[in-house]
């Protein structure tokens, strides 16, 4: 079986970090909230996370979708775009990296490729998008969403109606760890008959084990169209979440330890940022596995019946991934009332030595009440061994008592 059909290879390895992406949990500015918290006075954190908000460029009520003539009115963004173009077929591929766009648009796929693959990094530039918005006539809704990269994982069908082409609209969430905290990258995919787009927010992806296989002859994916290539993109996004649930499982053990052995503030906030990754990690992959089903469930005339079939393998692996980070969840949260019982505990035991040293001085503090009242007439007042034999009463009622708490095992 080829590798995308499994858990493939490069499923473990690292993900090229991405230089910017929108929607990260990395660090965020300390904003609003904060400086409200500093003026009452209340010792401000640095947060750690950002919750994902909407960001949505139009204004509300206006007209769905994104047609060209909008794209032109679009200011572009200083953001770098790059496009690489990976035609292939059962005996022959090649790589081209686009830096003439007019021209690579106005040239057709050679006739020995039978899958184009069209990568772009980047959104920015409202130029590109619309040349290839254009050539392969997108839906504007569809670059409408492209463009707006918040949306959660889904898939929709556009059919064939003369003025816009047949084609698999599928929006994913590509996951990577980024100096230990976790980001999350909109891709949008666009299935062809022969053509595959796929845009990226920022570059770097899990895609290099496919681009490998692209250049490997005789390789299952180069005997197959352009939705094998589909699966095995999604296939690998998938799988990358395998080595972060890792990652997590590590961490996890290692708070477990700590806050067994000594929990601290540091031990909370640590659960708490592990608590709200494996959210993150859930938005991220639960819609995957409505996209997925969807996928191998419904035709489309771009859609093969085979990788349909391979599409249940990608099934099982999101299944899966979802049961692993439901189960990190529950015990991010029992780590949660693992401390809060942990940190009565302590309290618990402080109160019970205090008590106890209480216990023992009320009857010391008791003989010092007594022998300290000022009555001329009292006994044993003067006595020249009375000072002696008071110190003597206290010490031995003081060693009996912590002699019988042992004993009881109350120490």
């Amino acid at each position: 079986m080829d590798q995308g059909a499994g858990r493939p290879a490069n499923a473990s390895e690292p993900a090229e970090m991405a230089t910017a992406a929108p929607e990260t949990t990395g660090s965020v500015d300390p904003g609003a909230g904060q400086a409200r918290r500093r003026r009452k006075g209340v010792r401000s954190l640095r947060p750690r996370f950002s919750v994902p908000r909407l960001r949505k460029r139009s204004k509300p009520g206006a007209v769905a979708g994104i047609e060209l003539s909008d794209l032109a009115r679009m200011p572009a963004t200083q953001e770098p775009v790059s496009v690489t173009c990976i035609d292939y077929g059962p005996h022959q591929a090649h790589v081209e990296n686009v830096t003439d766009l007019a021209t690579f648009l106005g040239a057709h796929r050679p006739e020995w490729a039978t899958v184009r693959w069209i990568n772009i990094d980047g959104v920015g530039d409202m130029s590109v998008v619309r040349g290839f918005a254009e050539k392969y006539r997108l839906h504007p809704l569809a670059v409408e969403d492209v463009l707006h990269v918040t949306h959660r994982p889904k898939v929709e069908a556009y059919e064939d109606d003369g003025t816009l082409q047949a084609r698999l609209f599928i929006i994913a969430r590509m996951l990577e760890l980024a100096d230990g905290h976790l980001r999350s990258e909109q891709i949008s995919i666009f299935l062809g008959h022969n053509t595959v787009l796929t845009f990226q927010e920022s570059p770097g992806d899990v895609w290099d084990g496919i681009r490998q296989r692209i250049q490997t002859s005789g390789s299952r994916l180069r005997a197959n169209d352009a939705s094998f290539l589909v699966h095995s993109l999604l296939d690998a996004i998938v799988d990358a979440c395998f080595p972060i649930l890792e990652f997590y499982g590590d961490r996890l053990e290692d708070v477990e330890e700590e806050v067994l052995a000594s929990p601290t503030p540091e031990a909370i906030r640590n659960i708490h940022s592990l608590k709200r990754e494996l959210l993150l990690l859930r938005r991220a992959v639960w819609p995957m596995r409505e996209v997925i089903s969807a996928l191998q469930r419904e035709s489309h005339p771009c859609m093969s019946e085979a990788t349909r079939t391979y599409m249940r393998d990608v099934y099982d692996h999101t299944v899966q991934i979802i049961d692993i980070v439901e189960t990190y969840r529950e015990m991010a949260t029992g780590l949660t009332e693992t401390y809060m019982s942990a940190m009565s505990q302590r309290l618990n035991e402080v109160m019970k030595v205090l008590t106890i040293i209480g216990t023992i001085f009320i009857p010391l503090t008791f003989l010092a009440g007594v022998y300290g009242m000022n009555f001329k007439h009292l006994p044993e007042l003067e006595w020249v061994w009375g000072y002696p034999f008071f110190w003597i009463v206290c010490v031995v009622t003081a060693v009996t008592m912590v002699m019988w708490f042992r004993r009881r095992q109350w120490l």
